[in-house]
């Protein structure tokens, strides 16, 4: 079980790749905030896979403070472009 939860781990980090470049290429501030949420969700899930085969309870609260933190991220960005000019 435990060799499934790493390679579930890395197909997920694959994914993080994936969403760094676009971060990176993004043509516009929407695309990148949407990236940045895949991958602060992304990482929370690779925390929870490790946090499992690790039995590290340290992990667990590790991947909700960023998924707190992207929610945080989300609502400022939202409100920045509901905001007047």
């Amino acid at each position: 079980m435990h060799v499934f939860l790493l390679v579930a781990a890395a197909v997920l980090a694959l994914n993080i790749v994936a969403s760094s470049v676009r971060i990176l290429r993004g043509p516009t501030t929407r695309d990148r905030t949407t990236a940045m949420l895949l991958l602060s969700t992304t990482g929370a899930a690779v925390l929870v896979l490790l946090a499992e085969v690790a039995s590290s309870p340290a992990l667990r609260d590790t991947a909700l403070a960023l998924v707190a933190l992207s929610a945080v991220i989300v609502a400022a960005r939202i409100s920045a472009e509901r905001a007047p000019r």
